[in-house]
């Protein structure tokens, strides 16, 4: 019995060692990426591959506009151009920015609430290197006999069941995995989020950022399952014979879109509700002042999500609903400008009278505040049943969200990867040329969006790749603009790679007026964030 305890006592100890060595810092060489399950490195992984996804879904934009450059067909056929908008739609929103708040949580959700690391780190590394090979999978569709999707990222039925090719099976199973990753990351975010704080830390001191995550999980986990289901209706109708949206086999089209848009409204505010988390933390800090009306904003973020579940049916006003129910949903929808314009409000009373400085993530912010409140009221517009008659369809809708997505989303994450980078890297970014990149992106941005909005108006339809006459010379600066922001993005990735590699050392502190837990730690951040947990009064 004696010997047999020795023995086992042996590699326990092993073990332990083991524990000890890892307690210093990571591995080294590929296997420490691939094994990780520290909350920093898994952040990292997911930020790069959002920003790679980003260049694959503009690259594929840039083909969208190079063919609208002038009216006819030029470079692309009309099936491939279909192809581009499906793939380039699913891989800014599945791949792009879900990916880069989630990359974003697992950096700052810890470090704010004074957490050693995420609460589940091996489910985190799962929930990360899944997705990627999601992203194979439908990048890889594209090289089938037929060709990839090309239904539009919203897969209507007919087009997806009916006149679609077999890659939709790849589709499927790839938005499948998608779903799991990001709900696997919404347990993680919540478990964290409510078994990690730190002692005095109760929620109503959490930072936004931490809230608008804890909040945006929620949704996330409410929504995602009906995505599933709405793919896996889709499967069997293609390919098992079943008929849940074939009006000749008793089905109904309409229904697929009551489905979708259940999950697809929500999906809209998991899009943005951490920028407004983001964009909370910024404009204090270099207003120095403190944010104006925390608790409301909380309220704000939580109506915001709560009405998301009742607006869907405006996406489907066109579809012939009955009178009360095109009321119904209209004030619905309407409703979400007031804890929208709260949380503005809010924001534009914490900048009055501040000490303001204009840092780079700072003007990223002012940018998105402005523009963020375009795309607001273009949204508000579209609400109007009666005026939405004329919008849908048109490019109007195109400018609205992408007003909401690219100058709201996008901004904020290249704010918040400005504010962070120093803390990140333990380096300050080169200013001079992360200005030049803020400025590229303003001007494009406006170039490329803006006149779609009178495009629209004046009745272009969206989704062709062949459009009439009088639209040539708008969509000619439409797509300098597109060309011109693709391009300013590379700038990004010089500053990136370049505060990564060296520059001035930057302060545990690096901007005057921030507050919250992650400016106690040093920069660049210990791997063990943490060890002891911070006393918050």
């Amino acid at each position: 019995m004696h010997a047999t305890r020795e023995i086992d006592a042996a590699p326990d100890m092993g073990v332990e060692q083991h524990h000890d060595h890892a307690h210093h810092g990571p591995a080294s060489g590929l296997m420490r990426w691939v094994t990780t399950t520290n909350h920093k490195d898994i952040g990292t992984l997911y930020l790069w591959f959002a920003f790679i996804m980003f260049l694959v879904g503009g690259a594929m934009a840039m083909v969208i506009r190079a063919e609208l450059f002038q009216p006819g067909l030029q470079l692309v056929d009309p099936h491939f151009f279909n192809q581009m908008t499906t793939v380039h739609g699913l891989i800014m929103v599945f791949g792009a920015v879900m990916p880069a708040f989630t990359g974003l949580a697992n950096w700052l959700v810890p470090m704010m609430i004074g957490a050693p690391d995420m609460a589940l780190p091996r489910m985190n590394n799962w929930s990360f290197w899944i997705l990627p090979f999601a992203f194979l999978i439908l990048l890889s569709s594209l090289f089938m006999e037929g060709g990839g999707p090309a239904f539009g990222w919203t897969f209507y039925a007919p087009l997806s069941t009916t006149y679609s090719g077999d890659s939709t099976a790849l589709f499927v199973f790839s938005v499948h995995i998608m779903g799991m990753s990001s709900i696997m990351g919404a347990i993680n975010v919540i478990v964290t989020i409510f078994n990690l704080r730190a002692p005095g830390m109760t929620m109503m001191k959490m930072p936004l950022f931490v809230w608008t995550w804890l909040i945006t999980a929620f949704l996330l986990i409410a929504v995602m399952p009906v995505l599933a289901g709405a793919v896996t209706m889709v499967l069997t109708d293609k390919f098992f014979g079943t008929d849940f949206f074939n009006a000749a086999g008793g089905g109904d089209p309409v229904l697929f879109q009551h489905i979708f848009w259940f999950f697809g409204h929500p999906e809209v505010y998991i899009m943005i509700l951490p920028s407004f988390g983001i964009i909370s933390a910024i404009l204090p800090t270099f207003a120095r002042k403190k944010l104006f009306g925390y608790s409301s904003m909380v309220y704000a973020t939580a109506s915001i999500a709560g009405l998301s579940f009742i607006v869907w049916a405006h996406h489907m006003f066109t579809t012939g609903m009955p009178l009360f129910g095109e009321l119904f949903f209209m004030y619905c929808t309407m409703l979400i400008a007031v804890p929208t314009g709260v949380k503005v409000f809010n924001w534009v009373a914490t900048l009055w009278r501040g000490s303001i400085t204009f840092e780079v993530p700072m003007l990223f912010a002012l940018a998105f505040l402005v523009l963020f409140t375009i795309g607001g009221f273009s949204g508000l517009m579209l609400a109007i049943t009666p005026a939405d008659f004329q919008y849908h369809d048109t490019y109007f809708v195109v400018a609205h969200f992408h007003y909401v997505l690219v100058t709201g989303a996008i901004f904020s994450i290249m704010a918040a990867a400005y504010y962070w980078l120093p803390k990140w890297t333990g380096h300050m970014f080169d200013e001079g040329l992360a200005k030049l990149h803020f400025w590229c992106s303003l001007i494009s941005v406006n170039l490329l969006f803006f006149p779609m909005h009178f495009l629209g108006l004046a009745g272009m339809p969206r989704r062709i790749p062949d459009y009439a006459l009088q639209f040539a010379d708008v969509n000619k600066l439409v797509s300098i603009g597109g060309f011109a922001f693709g391009l300013s993005q590379l700038i990004f990735l010089a500053v990136v790679i370049k505060c990564i590699r060296g520059g001035e050392k930057a302060p545990a502190k690096p901007w005057e007026g921030a507050e919250g837990l992650e400016w106690t730690l040093p920069s660049p951040a210990p791997y063990h964030t943490f060890e002891t947990p911070p006393e918050v009064k």
